[in-house]
């Protein structure tokens, strides 16, 4: 037997052993949800006077409560996903809340600002995220000019869009900056 065929031997031999070895202990590693940024998914402290009319969380697991279904507009001649909001959403409807995200300025020129889970690059703009993960900031006056990514907080009241398809779902009128 020559050298190569020793040598291609000893692999075969090698690779069959490692598919029928089984090791004598099992580990089982925690499972830990995968986040890209921590702190953007890490609980925000609902203040003290949330009982009294201040302000409640919005959370982006609470933006997850929502189904899409695709429909068809004739209109547009597309389909377009409608949401069906779900109970813990639709209760903080017309209620004021707070929410941490990274700020996307979608338009300058048109004023359109919205509030994103994920940074930019990981956006639903850019195919990272979906509907859920944004909110639209309508800002009832003049505010500062916001930089892409800058992770702000802002308070304000929800409302819900299930019908218009030029609109995002989740809006948040009258925002503004808050410190919880």
């Amino acid at each position: 037997m020559n050298k190569i065929n020793l040598i291609a031997l000893l692999i075969v031999g090698i690779i069959s052993w490692s598919f029928s070895w089984q090791p004598t202990t099992t580990y089982v590693l925690p499972v830990k949800e995968f986040s890209t940024f921590s702190p953007v998914n890490a609980p925000i402290p609902v203040p003290a006077n949330h009982v009294t009319g201040g302000p409640l969380e919005l959370t982006w697991k609470t933006l997850t409560d929502v189904q899409f279904k695709d429909i068809y507009v004739k209109e547009l001649d597309a389909y377009y996903w409608k949401p069906t909001f779900g109970p813990s959403i639709k209760a903080l409807e017309g209620k004021e809340v707070f929410i941490t995200g990274y700020v996307i300025p979608v338009d300058f020129d048109a004023n359109f600002y919205v509030v994103s889970r994920y940074p930019y690059a990981n956006c639903f703009f850019c195919g990272g995220g979906g509907p859920e993960s944004v909110v639209d900031l309508r800002f009832p006056a003049k505010h500062p000019n916001y930089k892409t990514d800058d992770r702000k907080t802002f308070k304000g009241k929800l409302k819900l869009n299930g019908d218009d398809v030029y609109q995002m779902n989740y809006i948040l009128e009258g925002a503004v900056e808050y410190n919880p």
